[in-house]
């Protein structure tokens, strides 16, 4: 209920406005292949169980990715921060990869992984895991050294100074590196899904492309839109459950 509230605010703005931009184009281009706002949404109403069905797929897949990229990343994240002799090692093979398009790799997954979801889940965990591997690094790297001489003065434990220090501050990077790696890891992923692939909103786009439904079309682009604007609100709630002091 209190993410529909906050659904209700800017956010529903924001909607509207992109609604009223649609409608002005649609009247001044007045082309079938850009559709009144209000055809594409009773459409989309319409046919809301085939848009539910491939966006579950296309979730998965984004959700299943980031999973498994925090449970890499956040561990050598923290090694690099922790470790100078382990962050000398590997940071020049990061830096290497970092600027790289990583959607480039997705030829390469494809034929070592297959075309299935395998590949494609692989991809979100490429593009994902070097920002959030930076994140929690660059989140150590912030830490005051005063506050480690804090912690030693109380005579701390390592696991207590993980606890109330390393942790808490790397969090927030966390969330930050999530929030920019999500919009691209959306947008690799409707290039991915038109690969060997049946369901997931970037196939019904293009499906509906080919075949010349613009109002099919455009249905799969609001959902998806719709579909990162609320992982991006679902981010922003549990930041403000697990990281309540970093108010934004």
């Amino acid at each position: 209920m209190k993410l529909l509230k906050k659904f209700s605010g800017s956010q529903l703005l924001g909607f509207l406005s992109f609604i009223v931009l649609w409608e002005v184009v649609h009247l001044l281009l007045r082309t079938h292949t850009v559709p009144s706002p209000w055809e594409t949404i009773v459409y989309s109403i319409s046919r809301i169980d085939r848009l539910a069905l491939h966006s579950l797929a296309s979730l998965l897949r984004i959700l299943t990715g980031i999973g498994i990229a925090m449970v890499i990343g956040i561990p050598v994240g923290v090694c690099l921060g922790v470790s100078k002799r382990f962050g000398y090692l590997f940071s020049p093979f990061l830096y290497f990869l970092y600027p790289v398009p990583k959607v480039a790799f997705l030829p390469v997954f494809m034929l070592l992984f297959g075309l299935g979801n395998t590949s494609k889940i692989i991809l979100i965990i490429w593009i994902i895991i070097f920002q959030i591997i930076l994140s929690v690094r660059d989140g150590i790297a912030q830490i005051p050294k005063l506050q480690y001489k804090v912690m030693d003065s109380f005579q701390a434990s390592t696991w207590q100074k993980y606890r109330f220090l390393i942790i808490p501050a790397i969090l927030p990077q966390i969330f930050s590196g999530l929030r920019i790696s999500l919009g691209i890891s959306l947008a690799s992923l409707f290039f991915a899904e038109n690969y060997a692939t049946v369901y997931g909103i970037g196939y019904y786009i293009i499906s509906a492309w080919t075949k010349m439904n613009y109002v099919e079309m455009f249905s799969g682009i609001i959902t998806l839109g719709i579909m990162g604007v609320l992982l991006y609100m679902f981010l922003d709630e549990i930041e403000g459950k697990v990281v309540p002091w970093n108010k934004r």
